[in-house]
């Protein structure tokens, strides 16, 4: 079977409960961040386990956007690669991306468990904290099994969670080096702060294979940082990246920066002509009633986006499905969409 969308990060299970600013001050977590569990949060997971209120969801941030984009596209679009334990948790994982129609060809870890992230609420805000386990034993052998290959010589288009840079830089390094070969699309999401700061030299090494780069603002102002770009302009980081090195310049490069609620920065340059442009698209009005759980509305828009692209749209036409996808699952509990389906209008 074709899909011509894969994706690939690190399934997790999310335990999401509301917390209060206290309990982030217990842990020295930042409001509005993602980080990899240490040491002193690890007892976090059974603190929250038995804590009123705890909804737990399939999770992880590439998952999120795999999910969103099956459930925009026509049946038999996605197939999702990523690692999990022989657990309930797993079992939990793939129930809920049955319900989108989300294909998923898991490693499956025999002796370690699923990993799963703390996603703590506090009002509109939310602090993600990750126990990787059985996500950060992923292999590029696992897509070098010949049916998996397969799949992946058959898609179009490759999505990749930037958390997976903490994982298989390798996978990563394969799947860009299949696409600029064959002038498919390759797309990547910084996902988190941590990344450009402490994953640098793996992510400076995926960006040549990049033909779409997702973030928001947070991420672009840490990739600045850890850069030395001197500056917290959003257009001017945006355009520093487009015009990297790289390896297919048979595509342009574009850079999508989300910012909450104001307008998404879009930055493209075509290496053959040295053309730059840079646009902005106002975000879609919501009113804050509306607004239920943020968590997961950036996984929302790469999903829409990505998705977009998929179907042959503009990029503004991407954009917008982009802004409609955040927009419908900020209205749910965690990164999800409504029942029966909504189509973009």
């Amino acid at each position: 079977m074709s899909f011509p969308l894969v994706c690939l990060g690190n399934p997790l299970l999310d335990l999401q409960v509301e917390v209060d600013a206290d309990y982030l001050k217990k842990y020295d977590l930042k409001e509005n961040d993602a980080i990899l569990a240490e040491e002193k949060h690890l007892p976090i997971y059974k603190e929250i386990i038995d804590k009123e209120g705890l909804v737990q969801i399939a999770g992880g941030a590439a998952q999120n956007t795999a999910r969103g984009a099956q459930y925009i596209l026509p049946e038999n679009s996605v197939v999702y690669f990523g690692s999990v334990g022989k657990d309930v948790y797993a079992d939990k994982l793939n129930d809920a991306n049955k319900q989108y129609g989300l294909t998923t060809r898991y490693q499956v870890q025999d002796d370690i468990a699923t990993g799963k992230c703390a996603a703590l609420i506090n009002g509109v805000h939310r602090s993600l904290v990750t126990d990787l386990a059985a996500a950060n034993h992923f292999k590029v052998d696992h897509l070098e099994i010949p049916e998996n290959w397969a799949i992946v010589e058959a898609a179009k288009y490759y999505y990749i969670g930037g958390f997976h840079l903490t994982v298989s830089p390798p996978a990563i390094i394969k799947l860009g080096q299949h696409a600029a070969a064959t002038n498919k699309v390759f797309a990547l999401n910084l996902s988190a702060p941590f990344i450009a700061q402490f994953f640098k030299d793996p992510l400076d090494q995926s960006i040549p294979y990049v033909d779409f780069l997702i973030a928001n603002e947070t991420e672009a102002a840490a990739y600045a940082e850890s850069h030395g770009l001197d500056t917290t302009d959003v257009a001017t980081i945006a355009k520093h990246i487009a015009q990297l090195p790289k390896e297919n310049t048979a595509r342009p490069r574009v850079v999508v920066f989300t910012q909450g609620i104001d307008p998404t920065i879009v930055v493209s340059y075509d290496f053959n002509s040295k053309e730059i442009q840079s646009n902005e698209y106002p975000v879609r009005p919501l009113a804050k009633e509306q607004v239920t759980d943020t968590n997961g509305a950036g996984d929302a828009f790469a999903a829409g986006f990505i998705a977009g692209l998929v179907q042959e749209k503009t990029i503004p036409e991407s954009v917008d499905v982009g802004q409609w996808a955040a927009a419908l699952s900020i209205q749910e509990v965690g990164p999800s969409f409504p029942f029966p389906k909504q189509t973009h209008a």
